[in-house]
């Protein structure tokens, strides 16, 4: 499976950095206080004043433990007022998020969120450094609570976001960490924009780990191959295209020669097996073609199997060699045929020896006389023609009619993104 950017490494350190960063902004010793107006009038006592200005010093000088067992001798005041709590909480937030106390500072955000005094963007704010804390605590149902609050004033907070889809994937909601990485990357198709490769990567890759979608993953990798159509890729979505559900295995050969134009064939059994299936159905200048890249690639003709690639290669080259007159006479007898099943596989035969006007007008010509056994087939292998004709406007045409409940129509529209 492609692993390029996995869900689990390069987005959480971008997502917590800023979840934290943003939450630790509002407090005293971080940056901007969040005391409004009327909250500055109230009145502090010098026993709760004194230990809170100490305190904040020791912050900004970077001393947060002692900071925190400044803050303690402010807890011993009995009878503080709900503003000195207030400041409390919010200086001793700053202290324990400098100091790595995680468990505190989530008990003095939780407090300040809860205490009435912020405004509502404040609030959002401590919502997204709580998700970040939670995460680092496991608490992945917790972080995922809060960001999803967070978000609520912050739609378009793609760290927020990443920390969202984080948490559902760590919490094991592997159905909701891949409902909302689909979500960002349709907003993206939505606005006409190319999706990020790392944010398709993070689909892709968590809808692998959703066993209960058993398609989600191949969608997502169509999708990459859409915007990122490299060989790794393309790969990866071949190797596992056979496990669709309803996938006939007499598409086997189709499989291959997708393969073969993605560039994707590997090892020798690749080549020997692709050029073994095209001479059982008889298109042997498709399988001399596939056995001659294979040598020319130093893939085939060396090791132990060397002798039988050889053997394999010659009977190749005489049916290739045979096939014009095999093909013409062929042709001759499908005249009468009532159906153009023969017509159609003798068209593809002629576009396997690179004959690719000829061989489209036989593939149209059975086509137009019905009665064929598969005509999704046929109309996949009438764009396969034109494809290899160079043609690909009409390709897609033909292409896009394509149906079959059986893999035909993956296999049809996967060769819509071949260039």
């Amino acid at each position: 499976m492609v692993e390029a950017a996995p869900p689990v490494a390069a987005w959480r350190k971008l997502a917590l950095a800023a979840a934290v960063a943003g939450a630790f902004a509002l407090i005293p010793g971080g940056g901007k206080s969040p005391i409004g107006a009327a909250q500055a009038q109230e009145t502090v006592r010098a026993e709760v004043g004194r230990p809170l200005q100490q305190a904040r010093d020791l912050i900004k000088a970077n001393r947060h433990r002692e900071a925190l067992a400044r803050l303690r001798e402010v807890e011993a005041v009995p009878n503080r007022t709900a503003h000195e709590n207030f400041l409390l909480e919010q200086m001793r937030a700053s202290a324990a998020s400098g100091a790595g106390d995680h468990e505190q500072a989530i008990r003095s955000f939780t407090f300040l969120i809860n205490s009435g005094r912020m405004s509502e963007a404040e609030n959002a704010r401590l919502a997204a450094g709580l998700a970040g804390l939670h995460y680092r605590q496991r608490d992945f149902k917790s972080a995922a609570g809060w960001a999803e609050r967070a978000l609520k004033a912050n739609p378009g907070d793609g760290a927020l976001r990443a920390l969202l889809i984080q948490s559902h994937f760590q919490g094991g909601d592997l159905a909701a960490a891949q409902r909302e990485a689909l979500a960002d990357v349709q907003a993206a198709e939505r606005a006409g924009r190319t999706p990020p490769e790392d944010q398709l990567l993070l689909l892709a890759n968590i809808a692998a780990r959703n066993t209960a979608d058993r398609t989600g993953h191949l969608q997502a990798m169509e999708r990459l191959i859409a915007h990122y159509p490299k060989r790794e890729y393309w790969a990866d979505l071949l190797r596992r295209i056979e496990t669709r559900p309803g996938w006939s295995n007499r598409l086997t050969l189709e499989v291959y020669r997708l393969r073969a134009a993605t560039r994707t064939l590997a090892t020798a059994a690749d080549y020997t097996e692709y050029a073994q299936l095209a001479l059982q159905e008889q298109q042997a200048g498709e399988a001399k073609r596939i056995l001659d890249e294979g040598f020319a690639a130093g893939i085939l003709g060396k090791g132990p199997e060397a002798e039988r690639q050889r053997r394999l290669l010659a009977l190749a080259n005489q049916r290739a060699a045979e096939a014009p007159k095999v093909l013409a006479e062929a042709e001759r007898e499908a005249v009468d045929d009532k159906d153009g099943n023969d017509l159609v596989r003798i068209g593809l035969g002629y576009s396997g020896l690179g004959q690719h006007d000829k061989g489209v007008a036989l593939i149209q010509q059975g086509i137009a006389r019905g009665g064929l056994q598969r005509p999704h087939d046929a109309k996949l292998h009438l764009g396969i023609a034109l494809h290899r004709a160079g043609d690909k406007g009409r390709a897609a045409q033909v292409l896009r009619t394509v149906g079959g409940a059986d893999g035909t129509a993956d296999l049809a529209r996967l060769w819509q993104r071949v260039s």
